[in-house]
């Protein structure tokens, strides 16, 4: 899986993987944050939350049209200085008054910028090493394991988050409101982390940074692909048709940060026992990848030693998995936040699966198209919102209650966990087709001269995404939950089947 694979890779993943860290800690408390500290209402809360989540996909499509311009380095640098002035606002604790809301608003947009800059530009990078026609067919693999990485970071997030936010009432005695600052705190050491890990490893990957000096050393070696005026045309044109329809997934995939994480509030049993406790420890997750790559090591393995070594890993953590089962009692308290796990986990467990079958289909020409995986991503989604629907029949309206003149969530069911836990799983089997596989198919598809504005334009799509994650907030506690789920079940039907009528239009730029 990993083989073949050039350094800078693994290095840009990384760099990544902590900027992702210290975004999804933020993320896994912000929409639960606003309504506390400033006490907003839920459609208030999800405006502002999807606004953000819009800007941070949107301005990647300014951090492209510079970087098309000034070099994808330069922005990528630019963007983490950015990017950690916003994150050491927003982890300054000033109370819920206008002069804090202001202060909230001004890291936001610091944030948004930062992450325009650094993050699409970054995987124009990843993608530039792929250009290069010794790695060529490794294109769509490279992504996926670009996308591992990031969720590696993700999945550590809102465990990160709670127990943060947790030591900071238990031991320093702060307020809930306060303690969400050093949540948001942790993204400035990790961007810390991130900016040396580019740093260190630059040599790796300087040649694709862009700007006037590498674009001449680079065009020595390899010459930029001329288009004709009409292939141009027709590769935006393809481009564009994909954005639409991903705008619709984004807008359901993205509800775990809002409606979702209002069920798991509202409506999810607060405590869990047993195995099924297990679970909410991201140790116990850890320990889960790890036998899941030790045992793709063993099968894959050249060398006696390699698969010794391979299964001894795996036994070793299932070893430890055994001993946590024995040390298992009592009950677990669950945190709404704490569900946002279960995305990441998902998708670096399952990418070496994802991986493997598609490489099997490839080896005997079955292999779907990257338009193709998008359209099937969205049915899966679909599949997900079905299942909502089903946990949520005869549940009641979501209720608020005043509390010192501020409306409160209340708990007004226990349903299983394992909805959501299920749905989780299911939203990411339709992330894994989409999402690298998107990527990886604007990297080889857009014209030379504008991959650092198609791939913003990737960005854009998932911005508007994001801007109508906010109908879930606003339908929360207007209508029932059957029809809330519903809402975003027809949308992703009808993305899909849009998607399977431009197909051979698709198909045809894609070769």
């Amino acid at each position: 899986m990993f083989e073949g694979q050039p350094k800078g890779l693994f290095a840009l993943a990384l760099a990544n993987t902590g900027e992702r860290f210290g975004y999804y800690t933020m993320i896994a408390v912000f929409a639960l944050f606003l309504r506390a500290n400033f006490g907003l209402e839920p459609g208030t809360a999800g405006l502002i939350y999807s606004i953000f989540l819009g800007l941070v996909y949107f301005l990647p499509l300014l951090g492209g049209i510079l970087a098309d311009k000034f070099g994808f380095g330069r922005m990528v640098t630019t963007g983490i200085i950015v990017m950690f002035a916003g994150y050491l606002l927003l982890s300054l604790p000033m109370g819920g008054n206008t002069v804090a809301m202001l202060v909230m608003l001004a890291a936001l947009l610091f944030i948004s910028l930062g992450t325009g800059l650094f993050k699409g530009n970054l995987q124009v990078m990843v993608g530039n090493l792929y250009d290069d026609p010794k790695y060529a067919d490794k294109r769509d693999s490279a992504f996926s394991i670009f996308y591992m990485a990031i969720n590696i970071g993700a999945m550590f997030a809102p465990t990160a988050a709670v127990k943060i936010k947790e030591w900071g009432e238990n031991s320093l005695g702060m307020s809930g409101n306060d303690a969400y600052h050093l949540a948001f705190a942790v993204a400035c050491a990790s961007l810390i982390i991130s900016m040396l890990i580019y740093y260190f490893c630059r040599p790796w990957y300087r040649h694709v940074e862009g700007g006037k000096k590498n674009a001449a050393a680079q065009a020595v070696e390899q010459p930029v692909e001329e288009l004709s005026k009409e292939d141009t045309k027709a590769r935006i044109v393809a481009l564009c048709l994909v954005f639409a329809v991903v705008i619709f997934f984004w807008m359901a995939f993205h509800q775990n940060g809002l409606s979702l994480t209002y069920f798991a509030d509202e409506f999810t049993q607060t405590e869990s026992e047993g195995l099924q406790s297990m679970t909410f420890n991201v140790f116990n997750l850890f320990m889960v990848v790890i036998i899941v790559y030790a045992m793709f090591s063993l099968f894959q393995s050249k060398t006696s030693k390699g698969k010794a070594i391979s299964a001894c890993v795996a036994v070793a953590a299932l070893a430890v998995l055994i001993w946590q089962y024995t040390r298992v009692s009592g009950t677990t308290k669950l945190s709404a936040p704490i569900f946002q796990q279960f995305n990441p986990f998902y998708v670096v467990a399952l990418t070496p699966f994802s991986m493997a079958i598609f490489s099997y289909l490839a080896k005997k020409g079955k292999e779907p198209s990257a338009p193709r995986k998008i359209a099937y991503g969205m049915l899966v989604a679909a599949v997900a919102f079905i299942v909502m629907i089903i946990a949520s029949i005869g549940l009641p309206m979501p209720k608020t209650e005043m509390v010192d003149g501020a409306p409160v969530a209340q708990h007004v069911a226990d349903v299983s966990a394992n909805w959501l836990i299920g749905t989780y799983l299911i939203l990411t089997f339709g992330e894994l087709l989409l999402s690298p596989m998107g990527i990886s198919f604007v990297s080889k598809v857009a014209p030379p001269k504008y991959k650092g504005m198609m791939m913003g334009g990737w960005f854009v799509a998932t911005a508007i995404g994001n801007l109508l994650v906010s109908v879930g907030g606003l339908l929360w506690g207007k209508l029932p939950l059957t029809i809330v789920w519903g809402v975003f079940l027809a949308l992703c039907i009808i993305s899909a089947l849009f998607m399977f009528a431009m197909m051979k239009r698709l198909e045809k730029v894609a070769k």
